[in-house]
């Protein structure tokens, strides 16, 4: 079963701004999108590669490599060439720091 892992202060991670962290193998981006924060795997869908380089376009992260579109929140495709969602992960906020874990195997 996985853990809770201490990911970011929240304080430290400003609206509009993503950090990436690494959890149990699998590398994170979590973003703070207008105080919330929401957690996806820091991968595109569509080739493989990171997309927390990418532009945050409002509700959306655009990969950097062919402007595929995801939406932050939800990790749904918003804009091809993917067609397949990026996963997401459940966090928390506890004592002002966000925690985050990878619960895909549990």
């Amino acid at each position: 079963m996985s853990e809770w892992i201490n990911a970011v202060k929240a304080d430290k991670l400003k609206p509009g701004k993503h950090v990436v962290v690494e959890v149990d193998d699998a590398m994170i981006v979590i973003f703070n999108l207008d105080g919330e924060f929401y957690a996806l795997e820091d991968v595109c869908t569509h080739d493989g590669s990171e997309i927390a380089s990418g532009c945050v376009i409002g509700e959306n992260i655009e990969c950097p490599r062919h402007g595929a579109q995801f939406n932050i929140k939800t990790g749904e495709v918003a804009a091809p060439p993917a067609y397949e969602p990026i996963d997401t992960f459940p966090l928390q906020v506890v004592n002002g720091v966000v925690q985050v874990k990878d619960d895909r195997w549990d």
